[in-house]
């Protein structure tokens, strides 16, 4: 499920992290706790100590002492539930613990008590370790900047700068807001936002305002917040405010991705639901058992408290939340937005993936290999007008024709367009000097304009295909000026991570893309892609995704956020790759890769492999304990027994849950497996 943050809503990562701690109670909150079962467990050896040494009112007393601390934050806890209308396991606990002191059982009540807290407190510890990494996310932006006005420096908190601000960042420092380079080079760690292992070079970005849309700025131009600057110092002009930076922006989706429930913790939601009323009835029962059983009615009510206490589903309460947290934080870590359990126990279970080819398995960098006008036309008119129209668009093949066709027509001055307009992703329209202009792939020429389309014209267009090039068509009013061939290059690494992808248990890849089918089949090739579908629309695109979750149950698609956002919608997991400082990228996601990095795939879907494993040991070992302590309940073992093995299950859950925290970086997960 998507995780939507409307801007009214932006806060800065001090404000989101202050939320956090807040919301867990603080430190204090969980060290009282602690500190208040470990009394009460001295206070219980202290009863043992002393029985039959001091008077039994003294022995009492410190018994009553122990479970009074150990029950404190149960009882608490018990209340604030009851008061909202859930019966919850610490109101089954301080039952158990009751029916002990009925039975004049002090010790065994203050035992189960004492135990339970420790175990309370331990797993609150252990479940901090996972939140952590979620708050050093929101703690690394500085809370101070050095804003220049003019020649004045001034120190000022990073909340108050202003779009547009100058901020001055020195050698090692992090750097306060997202923003373009205007002056100074650097290198920047990157690690923090992107999960990569490399400083990225970073440079002053050429030409004057106003500057292009930080969203597709080069990576060399533009910085994070949060980021650490390496040996130069930076100038940086502020793109967005505190509270709107990546940063900002991916603190506050882990955070609200951890309230997120996967398909397995609502599933264990609704068994609790109907588990612990059932294991209520069933205890009252065994209290009436001394009416069948010859047996006075303490040894039937003790040995009912006793299968209450084995049967409390503790563990399975906090088996799935524990794993969840700790898989989602790890990703965070690693550079990869997960929003919700949802997504990252899909993306542990699916077997097919969706591939956009440009930008995702090619670089996305094509060039300008072909220019082939029709009779008749100039070279330069075809180039011209093509420029004129491409410098409209962020499309990456606009880019490279805008970039190559300027590099070969040299001095020639290119005209403005006007009126430009974007054909639903098969091409590009405007108005150059009152005619219009039309830019396309051949699917789109020949469905609005196939009978005036000259033979020239379509035959170049073939041969360009059938070199395996992207081929786009010009017209000019009524007249057609020509073809141009570009060509995109493979991602490097990206066959290797297809291999991997196939060891993680991806048993179909399928490559869509709005190229021509031959351009489709040479990269597919090239990679070692099962299937490439090519001359496809974006709403083709969401179509056959629809196809395979029909066929395949669960698919993943990876794009760019934009152009596939149909798609992404439809699959089961929606993945985009460079993520970071694209808005519409983090929105439309189910997962996002901060890095253009196709690596970082490969990571995510490790993770959520293991993840999906820890869950599933966890149930067993939950389960599994509940199965084996309520016929050794039954069998007549202590309640002090019961609460030993039903909190050592719980521990165990969590401490195995926390296992994911250390699972291995991005650039070593492949050396790992």
């Amino acid at each position: 499920m998507n995780v939507r943050v409307e801007p009214a809503a932006a806060q800065s990562p001090a404000e989101t992290a202050h939320e956090l701690d807040a919301a867990e109670g603080g430190v204090s909150g969980a060290r009282a706790e602690l500190i208040a079962s470990l009394l009460s467990g001295l206070a219980l050896a202290g009863g043992w100590l002393t029985e039959g040494f001091v008077p039994i009112e003294a022995t009492l007393g410190l018994y009553g002492l122990a479970n009074a601390l150990g029950g404190f934050f149960t009882l608490r806890e018990a209340a604030r539930n009851l008061w909202h209308g859930r019966f919850d396991i610490d109101m089954l606990m301080l039952v158990a613990a009751a029916g002990a002191a009925v039975l004049g059982q002090w010790a065994e009540g203050a035992l189960l008590l004492f135990l339970f807290s420790l175990g309370h407190s331990l797993e609150h510890y252990a479940m901090g370790r996972a939140s952590g990494a979620i708050h050093a996310l929101a703690h690394l932006a500085p809370k101070l900047a050095t804003r220049r006005n003019g020649d004045v420096l001034q120190q000022v908190p990073v909340d108050a700068l202003q779009v547009n601000d100058i901020v001055m960042v020195r050698p090692n420092e992090r750097l306060p807001a997202d923003g373009v380079v205007i002056a100074g080079q650097s290198s920047v760690d990157q690690a923090p936002i992107t999960g990569e292992s490399i400083p990225t070079d970073k440079r002053p970005i050429d030409g004057s305002d106003p500057f292009p849309d930080f969203g597709i700025l080069a990576d060399e131009n533009r910085v994070f917040a949060g980021t650490i600057n390496g040996s130069g110092s930076l100038e940086v002009r502020v793109a967005k405010l505190a509270g709107e930076t990546t940063l900002a922006r991916v603190v506050r989706m882990v955070a609200e991705a951890e309230s997120q429930r996967s398909p397995t913790q609502r599933f264990t939601d609704r068994f609790a639901r109907i588990f612990v009323p059932a294991v209520l009835i069933s205890v009252g029962a065994l209290m009436l058992a001394f009416l069948v059983l010859d047996e006075p009615f303490g040894e039937s009510f003790y040995r009912a408290m006793a299968v209450l206490v084995a049967a409390s589903p503790c563990a399975l309460a906090i088996s799935v939340p524990s794993a969840v947290l700790s898989g989602v934080a790890r990703a965070a870590r690693g550079g990869v937005l997960v929003k919700g359990g949802g997504p990252l126990e899909n993306l542990g279970s699916l077997a097919v993936l969706a591939f956009d080819k440009t930008g995702t398995l090619t670089e996305g960098k094509p060039r300008l290999t072909d220019v082939m006008p029709a009779p008749g036309i100039d070279e330069r008119a075809l180039l011209g007008i093509a420029v004129a129209i491409e410098r409209g668009s962020d499309h990456p093949l606009a880019a490279a024709v805008v970039r190559d066709g300027e590099a070969r027509l040299g001095d020639t001055e290119v005209k403005t367009a006007t009126s430009i307009e974007s054909l639903n992703g098969s091409g590009i329209r405007g108005v150059v000097d009152g005619k219009a202009a039309v830019l396309g792939n051949p699917q789109l020429f020949l469905a609005r304009f196939a009978s005036s389309i000259p033979a020239s014209v379509t035959d170049a267009a073939a041969e360009l295909e059938n070199a395996g090039r992207t081929v786009i068509m010009v017209r000019h009013g009524e007249t057609y000026l020509g073809v141009l061939g570009l060509m995109d290059t493979p991602r490097t690494g990206a066959r290797e991570v297809i291999a991997r992808l196939r060891t993680l248990g991806i048993r179909r890849i399928v490559m869509l893309s709005g190229d021509n089918q031959s351009v489709a089949d040479n990269v597919a090739r090239a990679l070692g892609v099962d299937e490439a579908r090519g001359a496809l629309m974006p709403e083709d695109k969401a179509g056959i995704v629809k196809a395979m979750l029909a066929t395949e149950g669960k698919v993943a698609m990876v794009g760019d956020g934009v152009n596939d956002a149909p798609a992404m919608a439809n699959a089961t997991v929606g993945i985009a790759m460079g993520a970071a400082g694209s808005d519409v990228a983090l929105e439309a996601a189910d997962v996002a890769l901060m890095a253009d990095d196709l690596g970082h795939l490969a990571f995510v879907l490790g993770l959520s492999r293991r993840t999906s494993s820890v869950i599933r040991q966890n149930l067993w070992i939950s389960l599994g304990m509940v199965a084996l302590l309520v016929p050794a309940a039954l069998l007549g073992l202590p309640i002090g027994a019961a609460v030993v093995f039903h909190e050592g299950s719980t521990v165990l859950v969590v401490v195995n849950a926390l296992r994911l925290l250390a699972y291995p970086a991005p650039r070593d997960e492949q050396a790992a497996a």
